[in-house]
């Protein structure tokens, strides 16, 4: 279903600017620093909780050789303003735009001699994130980002040159594992992100993961970003890291994208899914035996729905906090007790006790009662690294390869599986 409401926000502005620098002859003179005009990318991660925005990189390289020692935190100053790609609807409220200064929390030079401004992040930080959440339609969105940099103290070039940095030029954003998935659209026109192993040799396994409900486009404002599976949680992202990569030998993931949310029609999704499973085994050296579909909340469901209606298809499903039953007084049941009995693909289900979005016990602990050889995960508690998230955020363990069984892990478990 819909992430939570404390979601993430912002997203780089400055379209198409670019990260070069622009050194007019006044500025070459010992100690002349006029008219200096220098690019910067935003650099993001996405954490537990979201993509936040870590640093900056300021193309100082071609300036010379600046001298560590004149950089420190007061340096520089940053300030960035974020809001909406959409306009928010009058009543309605989104979490959250913002307007702030960031702090700096250190400035360093990378290999390239580009200064790197470290910005101050961490889960539950505020105005570090990428994405915003609009309660009214329940949808994250990459929020239009707007970063101003202001230096307050040169900075040492070559040995002898004070330079000042008369304009700073926002550039992309930047996020090596988001950027590491290729945009692709099928045939049909759902949109999907694709990472490519880089060991292709022989054939693959493929990852399918389904995103939740924030994830989905909104079509009536025309937003169908292709981004936010990616950047609102690791969940794609997990099946791409290196140890992934070991565990599965290379493995090809595939992030769909609904054009709303799952749960609207999953019957009508599940083949615009296959296709999209299609384009990429039809491309690509993929190991038909080795398929595998997981997915959160929304994409619980519709994980659980697509062995359902194609029962011969993965090698192994994961449902996390997924919804069987509805959410909507007096609403139909979205896995009926029947389809449950009939799955015959290995399960293993995750979820949390606090969950208070999807309640564990008519959903994910239901579904275990009924799928036969299904294994269970449930924790107490959504706890990683010392922070606790919203019980429904359970997505968390399965992106960090938590849970195990009998000391097997679920990575681990699911590489084994052969359709």
């Amino acid at each position: 279903m819909a992430t939570s409401v404390s979601r993430r926000s912002v997203l780089a502005a400055g379209a198409g600017a670019a990260v070069g620098l622009t050194l007019p002859a006044a500025a070459a003179h010992a100690g002349g620093h006029s008219g200096v005009s220098v690019g910067f990318t935003v650099n993001a991660a996405t954490l537990d909780g979201g993509e936040q925005v870590t640093s900056l990189t300021l193309a100082t390289g071609r300036l010379g050789r600046i001298d560590p020692a004149s950089l420190t935190t007061g340096t520089f100053s940053v300030h960035v303003k974020a809001t909406s790609p959409v306009p928010i609807a009058p009543g309605d409220q989104i979490f959250s735009e913002y307007d702030l200064d960031r702090v700096v929390s250190g400035v360093r030079l990378d290999r390239h001699g580009n200064i790197v401004v470290e910005l101050e992040h961490g889960e539950g930080q505020a105005g570090a994130s990428t994405l915003g959440y609009i309660a009214g339609k329940g949808r994250n969105v990459r929020l239009v980002l707007a970063y101003t940099l202001v230096q307050n103290l040169a900075f040492v070039v070559d040995g002898r040159r004070r330079v000042t940095v008369q304009e700073f030029v926002q550039g992309r954003l930047v996020n090596p594992e988001v950027d590491a998935f290729g945009y692709r659209v099928s045939g049909s026109g759902m949109k999907y992100r694709l990472y490519s192993p880089a060991e292709r040799s022989g054939r693959r396994p493929l990852v399918v993961w389904l995103h939740g409900g924030g994830e989905g486009a909104s079509l009536p404002d025309n937003y169908y970003d292709n981004e936010t599976t990616l950047r609102a949680n690791r969940g794609a992202l997990g099946f791409a890291t290196p140890q992934a990569q070991r565990i599965f030998s290379g493995a090809y993931v595939v992030a769909p994208q609904s054009t709303s949310f799952w749960l609207e029609d999953g019957d009508r999704f599940a083949p615009q899914i296959l296709e999209i499973i299609r384009e990429v085994v039809r491309r690509n050296p993929v190991d038909r035996d080795r398929i595998y579909v997981a997915g959160c909340s929304n994409g619980g469901y519709m994980s659980l729905k697509m062995t359902t209606v194609y029962p011969d298809l993965f090698a192994a499903s994961v449902p996390v906090c997924g919804v069987v039953e509805s959410l909507q007084p007096g609403g139909p049941t979205m896995i009926t007790d029947a389809e449950l009995r009939g799955i015959s693909t290995p399960t293993w289900l995750i979820a949390s006790r606090d969950d208070d979005t999807v309640p564990p016990e008519p959903n994910t602990v239901h579904a275990h009662d009924l799928i036969p050889g299904s294994l269970l995960s449930l924790y107490d508690h959504v706890i990683w690294d010392g922070y606790q998230f919203p019980g429904h955020w359970s997505w968390i363990y399965a992106a960090r390869n938590d849970p195990s069984n009998h000391g097997t892990h679920l990575w681990q478990w699911m590489a084994r599986q052969r359709a």
